[in-house]
């Protein structure tokens, strides 16, 4: 999902698997959990696959219902494929024959709340008297309320072009996306072939008849055919878009969209943080910035909320988190295996300073000294953001010496919105950002922090141990503090990103257990590796720190520079006096 997503498509469909208990929400892999996911913590527009076939009309009611209420909104309705078995459509009692009756189920009990799209066969459907018949049940589904089409796979551009010709021909007016295959293997082609009753051309069996034991090679065949396929359909100027079959295999559809030149990730974020395409939250603007790293976290522990916050963040009393409970969920699990973790945070970890390395090895993208790149840690859903180039150099610095940074953003002073490493929002808008630096640290450099802050009366902290009785703050408990915002022609002063006291707390909770659930349970119980990350889990205190005085070179760095040499002279004072 987070793959596709780079290259911004318009949706992606979730087909249905009557096999897989599609409509239990319960199950992580069913069809409409996994939509939800993919529309709620992907990101993509998404849109469910549904069938009628064997199933009631109350049962389709529910199943729908319980689409709307995870926030899906594009619907393909179909008949669906006939029981393994049966070879004649027999009628479910109180149930739907055919797709149509889908369609006109969705529009009464839903009006236009769903975009509701249907299947249709360039080749006329298998099951059908005739080419004509088919179309004209196709007109029947648009007639009862469909808003798009995307065809069965076809392996001849004539074919879906006199298509929709004539669908024209007959009053079909809405939108058909031809729907295209790649070709990456022999054994694929034929099944999804003979899943679609269609007849592959002779060209194309002599092609790949040589090939047909080298995938590489046919996969190399694929992407050129539909390449060729693709532009020859998109210079017709009968072609809106075009709808790609991946079977769950999404290299060879990235590299034809790069060759068409239809592959971007160079779009221009609208927020700093990444957002979810569920339209119940497209007017949210504010989030704490404690979880801009773990998006999906936020995502689901703000799920339930009614209204999210448009503008301003306002009384976080009035929030509430749903807790988190759930780590072993694959949207939130690492996309790393045990194995591969293993390698990069350590297979045998002997004290503090070996955590502290791979923090460093973090930061800086360089390889551990098993030669391994460390390419996440627990408190980071994906790549270092680009801004934090900005900043490595000093981040590295403290990092070494035990103050592990979780989140950081630089001070920005009005530079352009486009600005490839900190811009966000519409062209000709300006960015500003108070610094901003979240760690986990030791006892004793908190007790030398706390000696040093009040000398920066510009600087908010927050200092917080992982069971809260530790707890030191000069900010105003209940007011949000603002450390990102843009300016930008003819709006309201845009402010995505606050500082939130409460809301801290919230995430300090969630911050202290990815020590434990994500990061020592890799380890065997009672190893020496798991009493480190334990010790640091109950000895370290996590701090939020925000310069004020943005206009200006950051503090951040001289306070945690004078923490760490106080803390030195801390422990020579010690060790003088034990000695004497």
């Amino acid at each position: 999902f987070d793959r596709l997503r780079r290259g911004r498509p318009l949706f992606c469909d979730m087909t249905w698997h009557p096999k897989g208990d599609p409509s239990n929400t319960e199950k992580p892999t069913s069809s409409t959990s996994m939509a939800s996911n993919m529309l709620n913590y992907a990101g993509i527009e998404t849109m469910l696959h549904m069938t009628c076939v064997g199933l009631t009309t109350e049962q389709m009611k529910e199943n729908l219902y319980k689409a709307k209420n995870l926030g899906i909104r594009s619907i393909l309705a179909l008949r669906g494929d006939l029981p393994d078995g049966v070879d004649e459509w027999q009628k479910t009692e109180g149930g739907l024959d055919y797709a149509v009756d889908l369609v006109r189920l969705i529009k009464e009990e839903f009006g236009d709340y769903f975009v509701i799209c249907v299947a249709g066969y360039p080749d006329g459907h298998p099951e059908c008297k005739s080419y004509w018949e088919d179309i004209q049940h196709l007109k029947d589904k648009v007639d009862a309320g469909a808003d798009l089409i995307i065809t069965q796979l076809f392996f001849k551009n004539e074919t879906f072009l006199k298509y929709v010709s004539d669908c024209r021909k007959v009053g079909i007016t809405v939108p058909i996306l031809p729907g295209v295959l790649p070709i990456q293997g022999y054994k694929s082609l034929s099944n999804m072939a003979k899943l679609s009753k269609l007849e592959v051309p002779v060209e194309i069996i002599e092609a790949i008849q040589p090939i047909k034991n080298n995938d590489q090679a046919i996969r190399q065949y694929g992407i050129f055919k539909a390449v060729e396929m693709c532009r020859g359909l998109l210079n017709s100027g009968m072609v809106p878009g075009i709808h790609f079959y991946t079977l769950n295999r999404e290299k060879a559809v990235t590299q034809v969209l790069k060759e068409l030149g239809l592959w971007t990730e160079k779009i221009q974020r609208p927020l700093p943080w990444k957002q979810t395409a569920n339209h119940n939250r497209v007017e949210e603007e504010v989030r704490p910035i404690f979880w801009r790293c773990r998006p999906n976290s936020y995502v689901l522990r703000t799920s339930e909320w009614n209204e999210f916050p448009n503008g301003r963040w306002g009384d976080s009393r009035a929030a509430s988190f749903n807790d988190l409970k759930t780590y072993h969920l694959f949207y939130l699990k690492s996309k790393s295996t045990k194995d591969q973790l293993l390698k990069m945070w350590g297979e045998e970890l002997t004290c503090e300073k070996d955590v502290w390395k791979v923090f460093v090895n973090y930061l800086t993208g360089s390889a551990n000294e098993q030669g391994v790149k460390v390419t996440r840690v627990p408190w980071d859903d994906d790549e270092i953001e680009p801004e934090t180039s900005l900043i490595c150099e000093n981040l590295a610095r403290i990092n070494e010496q035990g103050v592990l940074t979780i989140n950081s953003q630089p001070r920005v002073n009005g530079t352009p919105s486009t600005d490839l490493k900190v811009g966000w929002g519409s062209p000709g808008g300006y960015i500003y950002q108070k610094a901003y630096l979240e760690f986990f640290t030791s006892k004793e450099n908190i007790v030398a922090l706390k000696e040093i802050l009040p000398r920066y009366p510009q600087v908010n902290y927050h200092i917080i141990n992982h069971s809260g009785e530790a707890d030191y703050t000069n900010c105003d408990e209940y007011q949000p503090i603002a450390v990102t915002w843009g300016v930008f022609p003819g709006k309201e002063i845009i402010q995505p990103t606050v500082v939130d006291p409460e809301a801290f707390k919230t995430w300090k909770d969630e911050a202290f257990a990815l020590w434990l659930e994500a990061w020592a349970s890799i380890y065997p119980k009672d190893s020496e590796s798991r009493k480190v990350i334990q010790t640091i889990h109950d000895g370290y205190y996590l701090v939020n720190l925000v310069d004020n005085d943005f206009p200006k070179e950051s503090v951040l760095w001289d306070i945690l520079d004078e923490m760490l040499s106080l803390r030195a002279l801390h422990e020579e004072v010690q060790t003088a006096e034990r000695s004497s």
